[in-house]
């Protein structure tokens, strides 16, 4: 029987690569990469598993092994599928599969199979994914040949490394060649932020959507949303080979203490707990308060048939839970647990003490610390975690470029979430969406905290090998709660006065630094040097009607009233905001002048001095002494006012004293 034009190409494809070690669409690669196929969606959207024409690794220098999937196609036409943005078309608007562009067409069949490894594996962070597709036109062959690399870092976003005209770029000789090209694809900031905020958008509109529908239809209150949410996530994750995540049909509506929806749930989140090695005290902790409202609570009882955890469960798995079986969730779980922290129910008095910090001030503020591997950070008002988040992308980051084997790289990545991260929270529905979000990011929530940092916590590790040992911090960040005395620098001082050194960013009330902070600032300066005050724009739009600064200091040095500190007005960070509430990132959140680029030059404004000034005028930038005094931290203190008068001022006042004097005259006449 003659073979097809696409079987042709697959045999001179494996010709080509006949000094290669590879496997084809029967062969077994290995069992993580084979799993990983099977649980994704088939390449038509069924259950059945994904089979690559061909597989096979390449190795790096440093012994790390890329796989490599090749989808042969054999009919003209059926090469690849982009979309108006010329970006590969896998997905529809809503974000769900276009399986009859990705079972159609080579490249974009090739980029579905490294996705599956990219999101349903562990071990492989990065995949080059190759289209081939060949077909006969007047007697000749015509063979294209597009190859992908994707890779987590780049937010699993198909980049182009080249067009080839067969695959020996894929041979060992030639592999060096394919590293530097690969080493040189990397997204920009703008596509890294663009992309980030797709996220973000996407996963904010969905909760708010269901957050409305727990409002409206369901009546759940307020109270109970956050600890709801947070634990259907950990009963919906599971433990691979260990626990199985919570399907819908697992909640049944049966009545039974053992067997209603509410235990159903619970005891999956406790298992899910028991997986992750946490104290039994903790667990014990999180499953107490969950308890409230998956046990005590109506809302396990069935109505027809269905409870209203079912109805909420079904949404959640439906819509949120895909986020987190993704590599995504890594750049964008602060925002979700900012989203699902505004709808804690708590005194309108209180309300400043819960509102979490935006995730690009987060960044921001871990950047102006110098963050790096070697750091150890400590946030005494944690929040949801967000500044140990970015702190931690940071040193990881640091990690992978300064570290070249992989042995020692793996050591340094499971220290700094083991060891060099630590946070305390006092409310206990803040502290949960803080052990989820760092359990998410991989640490088990080593250490974070459930006490009250000011009168509880005495600098110690709480946990683990290194329980009873003093935390070695060097970076402290910190959004403290404003109705705290000093406006909140009371955690300042407790914290900096068991460091030796470092860096303290804190956000802060900006009239912290003009008067009201005081006599905190003052005897922080007998210790510490302000390094710059930067005057925030109105990052809690909505939120929280106070005005913020940033402080920088650095510990354990003593201020000069010589010292230069830098002043900044960053009220124009190049975002416009608005405050609709049914809306996304997108609506609420627009660069609209060089956002990105603000931020980066905020950083190199404070750690470099002036001659960074690009998009911030001289008027925006001030560098000035303070006195000891402590009651001048604000960058409206240090705007100098020119009284003297200039020409144009003097053309001005001449200018409206004539016409004051002719519209005088005029109307004397009449």
């Amino acid at each position: 029987m003659a073979k097809s034009i696409e079987e042709k190409i697959e045999d001179l494809c494996k010709k080509q690569l006949n000094s290669v070690n590879y496997y084809t669409k029967t062969d077994f690669i290995n069992e993580e990469i084979e799993n990983a196929l099977r649980k994704y969606p088939s390449k038509k959207g069924g259950k059945g598993a994904n089979y690559p024409d061909i597989k096979l690794f390449i190795e790096t220098k440093e012994l790390k092994r890329i796989p490599v999937m090749i989808e042969v196609k054999g009919t003209k036409g059926d090469f690849i599928k982009v979309n108006s943005n010329n970006e590969i078309d896998n997905f529809t608007k809503d974000g769900s599969f276009n399986f009859n562009n990705i079972s159609k067409y080579a490249v974009n069949g090739s980029i579905h199979y490294g996705n599956a490894i990219l999101n349903e594996t562990k071990s492989y962070n990065e995949v080059i994914s190759i289209g081939v597709n060949g077909y006969e036109e007047q007697g000749s062959l015509t063979v294209e040949i597009g190859a992908y690399y994707i890779s987590k870092d780049n937010y699993n976003i198909p980049k182009k490394i080249d067009d080839y005209g067969d695959l020996s770029f894929l041979l060992n000789e030639n592999i060096d060649t394919l590293l530097k090209q690969i080493e040189n694809i990397n997204l920009t900031a703008t596509e890294i932020e663009q992309k980030t905020k797709e996220y973000e958008n996407d996963i904010e509109i969905k909760l708010k959507k269901l957050n409305q529908t727990m409002q409206d239809d369901l009546k759940i209150s307020v109270g109970s949303r956050v600890e709801l949410i947070t634990g259907m996530i950990m009963a919906g994750l599971g433990v691979e080979n260990k626990v199985a995540p919570l399907e819908i049909n697992d909640l049944k509506g049966e009545t039974g203490s053992k067997q209603n929806d509410g235990y159903v749930i619970l005891n999956k989140i406790s298992s899910f707990l028991d997986e992750r090695n946490l104290p039994q005290e903790k667990k014990n902790m999180i499953v107490s308060d969950l308890s409230r409202v998956f046990i005590y609570s109506d809302l396990w009882k069935p109505k027809n048939g269905v409870s209203k955890l079912k109805s909420i469960y079904a949404i959640v798995k439906k819509d949120i839970m895909p986020v987190f079986t993704s590599a995504k969730h890594l750049d964008f779980t602060g925002k979700l647990f900012n989203i699902l922290n505004t709808w804690v129910d708590i005194p309108d008095s209180d309300k400043n003490d819960v509102v979490l910090t935006p995730r690009y001030v987060t960044d921001l503020m871990a950047k102006l610390a110098q963050v790096n591997k070697d750091s150890y950070v400590w946030d005494y008002a944690v929040g949801s975690a967000g500044f140990l988040i970015s702190s931690m992308k940071l040193m990881i980051k640091d990690a992978e470029e300064r570290i070249k084997s992989p042995k020692e790289l793996n050591e340094k990545i499971s220290k700094i979430k083991y060891q060099q991260l630590l946070g305390i929270e006092k409310r206990s529905d803040i502290y949960l969406l803080a052990v989820l979000n760092m359990i998410l990011m991989g640490d088990g929530s080593s250490n974070i905290i459930h006490k009250d940092s000011l009168t509880e916590f005495d600098g110690k590790y709480e946990q683990g090998d290194l329980n009873g040992k003093e935390f070695p911090a060097n970076v402290f960040l910190l959004n403290p709660p404003y109705s705290a005395p000093g406006k909140g620098l009371i955690f300042v001082k407790k914290a900096l006065s068991k460091m030796k050194s470092g860096r303290a960013v804190i956000l802060i009330q900006e009239n912290a630094g003009s008067g009201n902070g005081i006599p905190y600032t003052k005897d922080l300066l007998k210790n510490n040097t302000l390094v710059a005050s930067i005057h925030m724009p109105d990052i809690f739009k909505g939120k929280a009607g106070v005005q913020t600064t940033i402080f920088v200091l650095d510990i354990g040095i003593p201020h000069n009233k010589k010292n230069i500190v830098k002043f900044i007005d960053f009220s124009n960070d190049g975002y416009t905001r608005q405050n609709r509430k049914k809306s996304g990132l997108d609506v609420n959140l627009k660069n609209t002048d060089n956002a990105i680029e603000r931020y980066n030059e905020i950083v190199n404004l404070v750690l470099y001095g002036k001659n960074y000034l690009e998009y911030f005028s001289e008027k925006e930038y001030i560098e000035d002494t303070i006195s000891l005094d402590g009651d001048d931290w604000t960058f409206s203190k240090h705007i100098k006012i020119d009284t003297k008068p200039t020409t144009e001022d003097f053309k001005s006042v001449i200018k409206e004293y004539i016409n004051w004097k002719i519209s005088s005259s005029f109307e004397e006449e009449l």
